[in-house]
């Protein structure tokens, strides 16, 4: 009798209806909000010491129209500079800013801590590179999301070059590439916990832990379906899934797997989702993709402080506080500190300006001469109702925009967030 051909995969559960149907919605967590706002300026801030301190050697003063235009500041330069005098000395005319004792003397603990952190960082990025089929990402986006990934900001010239046994540039230098495929760091984040807790064997299903804010509700029907979708096969990131059938709740889970290793490398366990979804794309996961993070309000939060949204992956956080806390982590905590520390001190000097006559001003004049007017610009305060009246505004919008990814690709049937 002659041997039958083989079939291809089979598409895996493809459900009739179920959980790829589902509308879930919304629910704030305002410990997981403050996570994401206490890092309020926190980028422009260490971009700018960055731009001070890592020229070789530190210059004593760079005039203002001298940083970087990338940087991204909230609002004017100098009124971003005054905010924080602890970290920021200004000099009139011209405004030149240099760095203060407090900043040079953080910034030379962050070195140690990248130098003690530097074989971490490499397999962290190393396994970042195994998550993608093509092996190699645009050498733009890691830089994008160094900070995400607590590596310095010359990495390409401190980082790379001591592991060549791991990273390559390509020939246009467009590239970061694989060289080296480390079968002992493909163990995705989710597999080490299920290991740790004991009875974990390759192939065995795994339940992605689940939390929700107080008085965050699914529904019965929801919930059900994701009590049998926990349960299917679990796939680890780091293995081929190609064969998986597009749409199917097997290939949802490992989606959900990918995005939750690219989240568990990063050393605070979030990140913006403009920059997550551009990560995802380069990782090649499937169209829609991006709805699974609102399809999945236990595994991932979406914050929508600070003018964006931004993934925190819920398990990583006890309340506000990391259940690991990285040691860059911890050295940011202490940038953070310095942070506030500027912002009570010119809380305070705004205060005695006020009481003084306005032709008695000090160094805020020499500044207001150079056509920077403290009347240009919105107070804190604004700023945060801003934060609150677009909350819901940004809701709508990044459904109206999975709703246009959803029509391009040929998508339907996805969840909707709901407003707060």
């Amino acid at each position: 009798m002659p041997l039958l051909p083989r079939r291809p995969p089979a598409a895996l559960y493809v459900p009739v209806r179920g959980l790829l149907e589902a509308r879930v919605p919304w629910g704030r967590d305002r410990a997981l909000d403050h996570v994401v706002e206490r890092e309020r300026h926190l980028v422009p801030f260490l971009l700018t010491k960055d731009a001070l301190l890592t020229a070789a050697p530190p210059p004593h003063a760079v005039p203002l129209h001298a940083l970087p235009s990338t940087i991204p500041f909230p609002f004017r330069p100098l009124r971003f500079l005054r905010l924080y005098a602890s970290a920021f000395a200004l000099s009139p005319h011209p405004v030149t800013v240099s760095p203060t004792h407090r900043l040079s003397a953080l910034h030379l603990d962050e070195a140690q801590a990248v130098d003690a952190t530097r074989a971490d960082a490499a397999d962290r990025l190393l396994r970042l590179l195994m998550l993608a089929p093509s092996r190699a990402l645009p050498l733009h986006l890691v830089a994008r999301i160094r900070l995400d990934l607590g590596l310095p900001s010359d990495f390409p010239r401190s980082l790379l070059p001591h592991y060549p046994d791991y990273f390559a540039l390509s020939a246009d230098g467009r590239l970061l590439e694989l060289v080296c495929y480390r079968k002992d760091l493909a163990v995705s984040a989710v597999q080490s916990y299920a290991q740790r807790t004991g009875g974990y064997k390759v192939g065995d299903p795994i339940a992605f832990q689940l939390s929700f804010p107080r008085g965050f509700e699914l529904d019965k029907n929801v919930r059900k379906w994701l009590d049998e979708w926990q349960k299917l096969p679990y796939i680890s990131p780091y293995e081929d899934g190609s064969h998986l059938a597009p749409r199917s709740d097997i290939t949802e889970k490992r989606t959900v797997a990918v995005l939750h290793e690219a989240l568990s490398l990063t050393v605070g366990k979030k990140m913006e989702k403009e920059v997550l979804v551009k990560l995802g794309e380069a990782l090649r996961l499937p169209p829609g993709f991006r709805k699974v993070l609102a399809r999945h309000p236990g595994i991932f939060y979406l914050s929508h402080k600070l003018r964006t949204q931004t993934v925190v992956l819920r398990e990583a956080y006890r309340r506000h506080m990391l259940v690991d806390k990285h040691p860059m982590m911890g050295i940011r905590y202490q940038f953070l500190h310095l942070m506030h520390m500027g912002r009570e001190e010119a809380g305070k000097a705004k205060g005695k300006e006020r009481k003084t006559v306005r032709g008695d001003q000090m160094m805020g004049d020499d500044y207001d001469a150079d056509g920077e007017n403290e009347d240009d610009y919105d107070d804190e305060e604004d700023e945060e109702e801003d934060e609150e009246n677009i909350e819901a505004g940004v809701a709508s919008q990044d459904e109206e925009s999975d709703d246009e990814d959803t029509e391009n690709r040929g998508e339907t049937g996805e969840p909707q967030q709901a407003a707060n």
